[in-house]
């Protein structure tokens, strides 16, 4: 593990982690009008399909650049015969219990029973829709994979029996199993109960394999770091960007990109082909389920972006040479 050029991530006086540059607050009055407004929502549930895919292809396959996308943050990447997974989330709630808490209301894009053996692990942060328990504990049961995950998850996942971990400060990297991988600055919170709030770090991921690199930006607002992304690492030949769960923006605007700032990502870190992703899986914000692709393609014609440079995959949808080609299996 080499720490590249930059300081890592601030802290403040009493060790909790800080964004690298100030945002209006998450919480407060915000919060309450929120949870006001949520409570007198109307939910209308649209009919996400699941697109057809082949596990045993999948399983079988060593040699060939692909992605598929299980719903959320979570993508199945396979990129010089290493399999990796992207914040797995495969329980149907995310939340510290099953039987309470935001439920999946899309296709599971593939089970685990139809994932190929999966070699490195990619955590963004500890919130329940991107770090589940259930999920960790299976993958590390059947795969032993390499978890690689931001500052303050090693020792949350070593009281779980998982010890093959490798912690990350912003701006390190290391060589996991074949890949290497940098940790990168993103703008969002942590925290999975009372009391624990910025105590663990956030992040996204750059990873390098064979002359590919693909960033994948894990749960973020919209802010300056991306531009040094790109200034250290474009061009990306595949992005990984959230799209949804943005409203009301006066709550959300801190820690979750909309649309039209998801292309502005886009082009900040350099991306040839990007990948929606946050949207359209679990409710989690007020905007309804189906508004991000049609705002993100509007904002895409708005900017003089061909469609195709930014997809939007159906749940289980697997694409051949991301950012080489548009083929979907």
């Amino acid at each position: 593990m080499d720490l590249k050029s930059g300081a890592g991530a601030p802290r403040s006086r009493d060790g909790r982690f800080r964004n690298n540059h100030r945002n209006s607050a998450h919480g407060g009055k915000s919060l309450l009008a929120f949870l006001r407004e949520w409570r007198k929502a109307g939910w209308t549930r649209p009919g996400f399909p699941k697109a057809h895919n082949d596990p045993a292809w999948l399983a079988a396959n060593r040699s060939q650049t692909s992605i598929t996308w299980i719903g959320h943050a979570s993508f199945l990447v396979q990129l010089g015969g290493i399999n990796l997974l992207t914040d797995p989330v495969l329980s149907r709630r995310t939340s510290p219990v099953q039987w309470a808490g935001p439920a999946r209301i899309a296709p599971l894009g593939l089970s685990l029973a139809e994932l190929p053996k999966i070699d490195v692990v990619l955590i963004s942060h500890n919130h329940y829709d991107h770090l589940d328990e259930a999920t960790v504990r299976q993958l590390a049961g059947r795969d032993a994979p390499a978890f690689v995950v931001p500052l303050g998850l090693k020792a949350w996942l070593a009281r779980r029996g998982i010890e093959q971990a490798i912690e990350l400060d912003w701006w390190q990297h290391a060589e996991v199993r074949g890949l290497r991988v940098h940790a990168v600055p993103a703008q969002h919170f942590s925290g999975r109960g009372a009391g624990d709030r910025n105590r663990t770090l956030w992040c996204g991921y750059v990873y390098e394999c064979g002359g590919r690199r693909h960033y994948f930006a894990g749960d973020t607002g919209y802010g300056p770091d991306f531009v040094e992304i790109g200034r250290r690492f474009a061009p990306i030949d595949l992005a990984m960007i959230p799209i949804g769960a943005y409203d009301p923006r006066d709550f959300m605007r801190p820690v979750h990109v909309d649309p039209e700032e998801a292309v502005r990502i886009h082009g900040d870190v350099g991306s040839r082909q990007s990948l929606a992703m946050h949207w359209g899986t679990f409710r989690l914000t007020l905007e309804s389920l189906d508004e991000p692709p049609r705002r993100l393609a509007a904002a895409l014609a708005a900017a003089g972006i061909p469609a195709a440079a930014f997809r939007v995959l159906q749940h289980g949808e697997t694409l051949l040479d991301p950012g080489e080609q548009t083929a979907a299996r």
